[in-house]
């Protein structure tokens, strides 16, 4: 079992900065949190929703785990992790996988006030740019207190490099995201700069640089994403 606190029948034992604390000690961050009744969160009618993403120490956590050498460890150690955290807190896990069908994490995500469109469509967040990893959500029937949130995307002041940085343009405005095209790319030997480093069009948001993520861990995603 993960290294937590013992759960609390009283639920004013429950409080975001815990969370918090519990997450960093597993290399996740809180990566933003909504009461689905004030906000019309999809899925969810009432209570707090926590969302968990990858910090920067996910990687060498990671790597030191059991499931790491197996298939999908990522997704195999979130789901082991969080529930875990979940179980401690009386709460419900959700994942971005694992579907069909497939928790509304993009809703959620938009409506926590900390993450936004960015001008290519990616989604961007107020802290680790385009570098977004959600592991996943906590579900709390309590409904507790929660920072407040600018609410404001940090692209309206931005001159929105991520816009010119992908060599085939398969992240932009009209469509998204060409995954074709990417996946063509990434074939060449001139795709072998992403595949090693990371998606050049995420890396060029100013805000990416707060994920800390190591050229290591963006080339296995990337190989993932390659193969998947």
């Amino acid at each position: 079992m993960a290294n937590l606190a013992q759960p609390s029948s009283d639920p004013n034992a429950i409080s975001y900065d815990h969370i918090v604390e519990v997450a960093h000690r597993e290399g996740l961050i809180v990566m933003g949190a909504l009461h689905p009744r004030k906000v019309e969160a999809k899925q969810l009618e009432s209570g707090t929703l926590v969302l968990l993403g990858a910090g920067e120490d996910f990687w060498p956590v990671l790597k030191a785990a059991p499931e790491w050498g197996a298939p999908d460890p990522v997704d195999r150690w979130s789901t082991r992790i969080i529930g875990e955290i979940a179980q401690t807190f009386n709460a419900e896990a959700y994942f971005p996988f694992g579907g069909p069908p497939y928790a509304p994490f993009i809703d959620w995500a938009l409506k926590s006030g900390r993450t936004f469109s960015s001008p290519v469509g990616a989604l961007v967040h107020d802290t680790v740019g385009m570098m977004i990893s959600y592991r996943g959500a906590l579900h709390f029937a309590e409904e507790f207190s929660i920072p407040d949130t600018p609410g404001r995307s940090p692209c309206t002041t931005c001159v929105a490099p991520c816009a010119q940085a992908c060599p085939v343009g398969a992240l932009n405005a009209q469509e998204f995201y060409n995954i074709s095209a990417c996946h063509s790319h990434l074939d060449t030997t001139q795709g072998q700069t992403c595949m090693t480093g990371g998606c050049l069009a995420r890396l060029a948001c100013p805000l990416s640089a707060g994920a800390k993520r190591t050229s290591e861990q963006s080339a296995h995603h990337m190989r993932s994403f390659h193969t998947s």
